[in-house]
C-alpha cells in the first residue's frame, strides 16, 4: 500500500528514533539478570517486565537487558560494559545464602574493591535470626563490597546494596520489588516518556508503509506497531506513540488517526 506524503514506523514491535535533542535530561539504565536457573528455564523471570515498567514510570529509560550465568567472569564483564554505558545498572539474583550466590563478589571485583561481612548487615540478620540461627550460610548475605550503601529489604531483612551507579537486588520478585521501592527514592530521574495507544482495526502489513511516513514526519516521537489477534476481526494492530513532549505526542497521534481514517475510507493518500 502506497504511503502518503506529509504524514508520519517501525513494524513488528520496533521503533523509529528521534533525530532531535530533547532539552530535558535523559536518564538511562541497564538490567543484568544473574542466575543459571533463569538460563536453564527452571525459573521463569518475572523481574524484567516489572523493572522496565517501574523505571519508565519514574523517568528512567531501560535501554538494555542481559542475562548471565552464575559465573564470576561473565558477571564482571557484563557489569563493566553496562555501568560504563548507562546512568544506572540494576542487577537481580545471586545474593542469597548458597555457594553459587556470587554476585556480591563479582561486583567487588568489577569495582576493584574488597568485600567482607558488613557490620550493618550482620546486625540486621542477627536481629532477624538470632545468634543461634545466624549460621555460616546466612552470614553470606551480609558480605558487602567495601564502600557500598545498603538497600533495605522489608520482606526478608537481608539487604541489597548500591555501589557507584550499580544497584544490586535479590532475584525473588517480592524482595526485588521492595528493594526497588527503597532505592527509587535516591535515583536521579529524567523526563518521563509519555505514550498513547491507537487501535488500528487493520492488519499490520496494510498500514506499514503509510505508518512509516507518519514516523518520518514526526521525528521527535517513537512509533511502534504491535500485531495481535482479535477474535471478532482476526489479525489486528495496536499502534503505540511515545514522546517526552505532550504536544508532539498529540500531533503524532492525530497524524496516525488521520492516516487510519484514510485507509478505512479506501483513500490511502
Amino acid at each position: 500500500m502506497a504511503g502518503c506524503r506529509g504524514d508520519a514506523i517501525a513494524t513488528g514491535g520496533q521503533m523509529s528514533a528521534s533525530s532531535d535533542t530533547v532539552p530535558r535530561e535523559i536518564v538511562t539504565a541497564g538490567l543484568l539478570v544473574i542466575g543459571d536457573e533463569v538460563l536453564s528455564g527452571r525459573t521463569k523471570d518475572k523481574n524484567i517486565g516489572y523493572v522496565a515498567e517501574f523505571l519508565t514510570a519514574i523517568g528512567i529509560d531501560l535501554k538494555e537487558v542481559r542475562v548471565v550465568a552464575d559465573e564470576e567472569p561473565a558477571i564482571v564483564e557484563a557489569l563493566n560494559a553496562l555501568r560504563s554505558r548507562y546512568s544506572y545498572v540494576f542487577t537481580t539474583g545471586g545474593i542469597g545464602p548458597t555457594h553459587d550466590d556470587i554476585t556480591a563478589d563479582a561486583v567487588a571485583k568489577a569495582f576493584g574493591v574488597g568485600i567482607d561481612h558488613d557490620p550493618r548487615a550482620v546486625a540486621m540478620l542477627r536481629q532477624r535470626f538470632g545468634d543461634a540461627d545466624l549460621n555460616e550460610a546466612r552470614m553470606r548475605m551480609a558480605r558487602i563490597p567495601f564502600g557500598a550503601e545498603l538497600v533495605p529489604n522489608r520482606v526478608s531483612t537481608a539487604p541489597g546494596f548500591r555501589l557507584g551507579n550499580v544497584v544490586v537486588m535479590a532475584g525473588v520478585p517480592t524482595i526485588m520489588q521492595a528493594m526497588l521501592d527503597e532505592v527509587a527514592k535516591t535515583l536521579r530521574t529524567g523526563a518521563k516518556m509519555l505514550s498513547e495507544t491507537v487501535r488500528a482495526d487493520a492488519r499490520e502489513g496494510d498500514i506499514g508503509t503509510p505508518l512509516a511516513d507518519v514516523a518520518k514526519a514526526h521525528p521527535d516521537t517513537l512509533i511502534g506497531s504491535y500485531p495481535f489477534f482479535d477474535e471478532a476481526r482476526g489479525p489486528n494492530t495496536n499502534i503505540v506513540v511515545r514522546s517526552r513532549d505532550p504536544e508532539k505526542l498529540a500531533a503524532a497521534k492525530a497524524a496516525v488517526e488521520a492516516m487510519l481514517a484514510r485507509i478505512r475510507a479506501g483513500r490511502p493518500c
